[in-house]
């Protein structure tokens, strides 16, 4: 009979510092993942915590695996926000897949006899996720998936540069690019700021300043992006660019870039927000924008994979080919009311949507009986 496992540790972070026995177990900058690196969890913490929230860490007693968790009035969450693009548990590196089915019984005390635990973003291919979950299933709790959001990405092949990637890119983008991008240097000039100085403060400043005259709502942590551009342009992972009128000066399109690596160990920039003036829409200073950045990101700086970020947004196609469902996971313990209840409205959400695709109830939810 296996021994009770011992009872996991919780870490509330009142403070945006995560804790050194946490350092192995974090991605550095730049030679791993960004969203499971000190420098993101850092920034989100200090910047866009969720008004109630509070982040914490969930450690089996030997430390192999930590979550990375929101504890909210309706229960737990991984530690996202409306700037996560990934997330995933963190383990040591050396852990092996029985190492952490050990650290899922211990973590699995977290969630008996309570509230369900909603992880979002993940992977369907992450490696820890099996055995995790088998940790999970042997202490009661058990895991109900879902799909969450779609996340858009391209891999070069061997020897690709810029001119087979626009090759291959649809002709009505090749055509705007073709197009606007010629005018566009007579009439336009790019600015570029990857490290900490004055060129990234003016980077920030105007990037803010077109955000604020583009489409997109308020921000909901307006200080998370410049918070963000200086932990990142010190880490050397960083890439704003900006696009001027060369008459006025003005700009009227912005974005930015980290950089990290997949999890082939292929060298990947991740686009976190991009923004244009609606006033200079017809030159299309975003798409010309995107151009010379992703050019960029591959001639300098060695990209073999460009990735969109979550969201199914129709301009994403036109830039990228393939696509990644990221999927989420309720787990809890189904002889908890508040585990049960959050189980089967997952798992009949799930049912009702087989039998609607199968077309066993039609789509208005009517029966054919």
């Amino acid at each position: 009979m296996a021994s009770r496992p011992k009872p996991p540790l919780i870490l509330p972070l009142d403070r945006p510092c995560l804790p050194d026995w946490a350092e192995p177990l974090l991605d550095p900058p730049g030679e791993g993942e960004f969203f499971a690196s000190r420098l993101w969890y850092e920034t989100l913490v200090g910047n866009a915590m969720p008004a109630g929230a509070e982040a914490l860490l969930a450690a089996d007693p030997s430390r192999t695996v930590v979550l990375p968790l929101l504890r909210r009035s309706e229960g737990l969450a991984s530690l996202t926000g409306p700037y996560s693009l990934a997330w995933r548990p963190l383990a040591a590196p050396a852990a092996t897949p029985e190492a952490i089915a050990e650290a899922g019984r211990s973590l699995a005390a977290i969630l008996r006899g309570g509230p369900a635990l909603v992880a979002e973003l993940i992977d369907p291919s992450e490696p820890r996720l099996a055995p995790l979950c088998a940790g999970f299933r042997a202490r009661r709790v058990r895991a109900a998936r879902f799909a969450h959001v779609d996340a858009w990405h391209e891999t070069l092949a061997d020897g690709m540069g810029w001119e087979a990637y626009l090759a291959a890119r649809p002709p009505a983008l090749r055509n705007t690019i073709a197009r606007k991008g010629a005018r566009a240097e007579r009439t336009h000039r790019l600015a570029l700021a990857a490290s900490p100085g004055p060129a990234l403060e003016a980077g920030i400043a105007a990037y803010e300043d077109v955000r604020a005259r583009s489409w997109k709502p308020d921000e909901p942590f307006p200080r998370f992006d410049a918070a963000l551009l200086r932990a990142a342009a010190a880490a050397g992972v960083a890439r704003l660019g900006v696009l001027h009128e060369s008459a006025s000066g003005r700009a009227v399109a912005a974005q930015y870039w980290v950089l990290d690596r997949s999890s082939g160990g292929l060298r990947r920039a991740t686009v976190l927000k991009l923004a244009h003036d609606e006033a200079a829409r017809a030159a299309s200073p975003g798409t010309v924008l995107t151009a010379l950045m992703i050019r960029h990101l591959i001639e300098r700086d060695g990209v073999r994979v460009l990735d969109f970020g979550r969201g199914d947004d129709a301009y994403k196609r036109l830039w990228a080919g393939e696509r990644l469902q990221r999927i989420g996971l309720v787990l809890a313990d189904p002889l908890s009311p508040r585990g049960a209840v959050a189980l089967a409205r997952q798992w009949g959400g799930a049912l009702l949507r087989r039998l609607r695709d199968g077309g066993v109830i039609p789509q208005d939810g009517r029966s054919q009986a």
